[in-house]
C-alpha cells in the first residue's frame, strides 16, 4: 500500500501531549532531552507544566512541536515500520518532515525553528496581528472578502486547509472587518485564533529573509524521502531550491488541500499523521474521504497504524 507521512504545526500543542507514548517509548523523552540540550531549556518539562503559557508562544511552540513530531517519527523507525512515499507537514511541520527525510540534522532544525519562531514574534508586535478560520465559503469569496476588508492594512488567505476550511492572517484590525464580512455573506463559522502572529501572511517578509541568512549558514542535504512543500505541493531535490522554499512558507499560503490531492493523485492510499493531536487526520479525512487515516499519537494510535499498513480498514 502507498501511504505518506504527515507532521502537524502550531495549534497542536497541547500540555502533557505524548506523555502515553513516552511512558511506553524512552526514545520520545531522549528526542526532547536532545532537542533542551541545543536550546539550554526544559522542552519536556515546558510540555508538562506550562509555565507562564509558555507552550502557545510562538518561538517555544515551534521547537516544542518540532521535537514531538521527530519523536513518533523515531517511534515509528524503532518499530521498523516501512517508509512511506511521500513526507509533508503543515507550516512548522515541513521542517519536522525535512528532518524525517534527512535533509536538516535535528540539532540544526531545532536551531532554525526556535529562530523563526523569535523572528516571527518580532515581526509584528503582540496584539497587532491576527489569524481567523472561515468555515463554509469558496476560497473565491474568502480572497475577494480580504481584499475588501483591508483597508490600506494587510489581510490575506494563508492556509487552504480543506475545501470549507480557509484560515486568514494580517492586521488585527483587518482580520476583525473580515470575520464581519465573511459572517455577513453566509459562512457557517468565522472564528478568531488564540495566536497573535499572523503566519504565512506578507508581513512576514522580514523575518523571512533574516531566517534564509540563518539557513544558508547551515548544511542541507538532498531528501532521501519526497517532502512535498507548502508554497506548491511539490518536491524538491536541491538544498539551494528547499531553503528558497522555506523563505518562502513564511510569507505564503499553506496549499494543505492541493498537497494532500497531490499525494492522492500519485496513488496514496493512506495518510499517517505523527505528531501530537488529529488536527490533519481531521483535514485529510475531509479532503478526501477515500483515504485511510490515522493519528499516531500514542500506543492505540500505533495500534491502529499496524492494522491499517496491513491493508485492513481501521
Amino acid at each position: 500500500m502507498k501511504f505518506a507521512v504527515v507532521f502537524p504545526g502550531q495549534g497542536s500543542q497541547s500540555v502533557n501531549m505524548l506523555a502515553e507514548l513516552g511512558e511506553n517509548y524512552p526514545i520520545v523523552k531522549q528526542t526532547f532531552e536532545e532537542a533542551s540540550s541545543t536550546l539550554g531549556y526544559d522542552l519536556w518539562g515546558l510540555v508538562g507544566e506550562n509555565p507562564d503559557d509558555k507552550l502557545n508562544q510562538t518561538e517555544y511552540t515551534q521547537p516544542v512541536m518540532l521535537a514531538a513530531g521527530v519523536s513518533v517519527w523515531r517511534v515509528w523507525q524503532h518499530e521498523s515500520l516501512p517508509a512511506p512515499s511521500y513526507l509533508a507537514g503543515h507550516s512548522l511541520g515541513e521542517y519536522t518532515a525535512l528532518v524525517a527525510s534527512g535533509v536538516l540534522s535535528f540539532s540544526n532544525a531545532v536551531k532554525l525553528v526556535a529562530e523563526r519562531g523569535r523572528l516571527m514574534q518580532e515581526a509584528v508586535p503582540a496584539g497587532e496581528g491576527a489569524m481567523a478560520a472561515i468555515l463554509g465559503l469558496e476560497d473565491d469569496d474568502v480572497q475577494a472578502i480580504c481584499k475588501q476588508a483591508a483597508e490600506g492594512e494587510v489581510v490575506e488567505a494563508v492556509n487552504f486547509n480543506t475545501q470549507e476550511q480557509v484560515v486568514i492572517a494580517g492586521h488585527s484590525g483587518a482580520v476583525a472587518r473580515a470575520i464581519e464580512q465573511a459572517v455577513a455573506v453566509g459562512a457557517k463559522r468565522a472564528l478568531l485564533l488564540p495566536v497573535s502572529v499572523p503566519s504565512h501572511s506578507s508581513l512576514m517578509i522580514g523575518a523571512a529573509e533574516k531566517l534564509y541568512e540563518r539557513m544558508s549558514m547551515m548544511t542541507f542535504h538532498p531528501p532521501k524521502i519526497p517532502v512535498l512543500h507548502n508554497i506548491d505541493a511539490a518536491g524538491r531535490d536541491e538544498p539551494e531550491a528547499i531553503m528558497e522554499a522555506l523563505k518562502l512558507q513564511l510569507h505564503s499560503p499553506v496549499l494543505w488541500v492541493d498537497t494532500i490531492n497531490a499525494m492522492v493523485d500519485e496513488g496514496v492510499e493512506a495518510v499517517f499523521e505523527l505528531g501530537p493531536g488529529k488536527v490533519l487526520a481531521g483535514l485529510c479525512r475531509r479532503i478526501d474521504k477515500t483515504l485511510q487515516v490515522v493519528a499516531v499519537d500514542s500506543p492505540a494510535g500505533l495500534q491502529k497504524t499496524l492494522t491499517a499498513l496491513k491493508g485492513e480498514t481501521v
